[in-house]
Parts: C-alpha cells; structure tokens; sequence
C-alpha cells in the first residue's frame, strides 16, 4: 500500500530480520528450549533487536525510508514484562540499551480475544514455537499488558479489532496510515 503511494519501505520482523537476529529467532523459538530462563529469553531477544536496529532499521531511517517491523520492543514489555513477570523498569533499560531508544512513531494491535488467538495459531497451520505453547492465562497477561501500554501511550498507539476478516483489518490499517501520514 505505502509502496503504491510512493513511498520508500523497508519490512522486517522480530525477532530475526538479520543474519545473527534468525539464529537468535531459532533458538528462542525452538520448541526444545524450554528450559530457557525468562533472564535469557529477554536478553536473546534484546541481542537479535540491537542488531536489527544497528543493521536495518536505523540505515533505512536516515536514508529516509518508512520502516514496518512485525513486531518490536513494546513485545518485550507485553512478554517478559507482563506475561513473565519481569521488572517493567529493567526491560525498560535493557530495550532502551538495546534499541538506542528508538520508538516507532506508530504502533497497531491487532487485538483479538485470547482464546481465539491460540486457536488461530493453533489451526492456522503456522510453525508453533515456545511463545505460542504458554497457557492462556500467559497470553492473557500479555494482551492486558498490551492495553495498558495502549493506555499510557495513545498517541503512538492503534488498536484494531482483529476478529474481523482479513480485508477488513487491513483497510483499517491503512486508513489509519493514511491519516498519520497526510495529517488528515
């Protein structure tokens, strides 16, 4: 959509979107670690996205590109955070360490009820990894860490009722594109 209006894009995802980030994004998602410390999950996630922002991000930004990163560091608070507990002040450092405090200027949820999440995930026939395999109450923690980031930053924040059909979503997602890029 941007691309068709003009504009230069550069996509990535989290974690991974470099070669260090994948093997990172490997080993993280891998279904066999899961004795994996919530101490490592975060600062293996932290490693993959200081590369990401060092390699991709930040050279797309000064070479003027609008960039789109499937997910970010508000991940890191909504997971490790409220999900595993996590002192919100420490990954708040650690992100900021990480990130060379970068924050995007827009952020979409794409917010859906937990339970139809997982069943998505689950019979969406996408590879299931270490996150997806938590109980609901997790990803319920998660979701309500969403929102309340939602509630402290509303400028930088869109949610988007993701219990629609997938046309649906994306024309709100792009008109609320629209209206932060033209100011209308």
């Amino acid at each position: 959509f941007l691309r068709e209006q003009g504009y230069p894009v550069r996509t990535t995802r989290e974690p991974g979107g470099t070669s260090i980030g994948d093997q990172i994004r490997d080993c993280l998602h891998d279904v066999r670690n899961i004795g994996m410390t919530a101490a490592t999950e975060i600062l293996l996630y932290s490693a993959s996205r200081a590369q990401l922002v060092r390699e991709v991000i930040r050279p797309a930004l000064d070479a003027g590109a609008i960039v789109i990163c499937d997910r970010f560091a508000d991940s890191t608070m909504a997971y490790q955070g409220y999900g595993r507990g996590l002192s919100l002040d420490d990954l708040a450092y650690i992100t900021a360490f990480a990130t060379d405090d970068l924050q995007p200027d827009l952020t979409f949820l794409l917010d859906l009820d937990v339970v139809a999440g997982i069943g998505r995930r689950t019979s969406g026939g996408d590879e299931m990894n270490r996150m997806d395999l938590q109980r609901s109450s997790f990803h319920r923690r998660v979701r309500d860490g969403y929102l309340e980031m939602v509630a402290s930053q509303p400028h930088r924040w869109v949610v988007v009722d993701a219990d629609r059909a997938v046309d649906n979503v994306q024309a709100t997602i792009r008109e609320e594109v629209r209206k932060r890029i033209t100011g209308s």
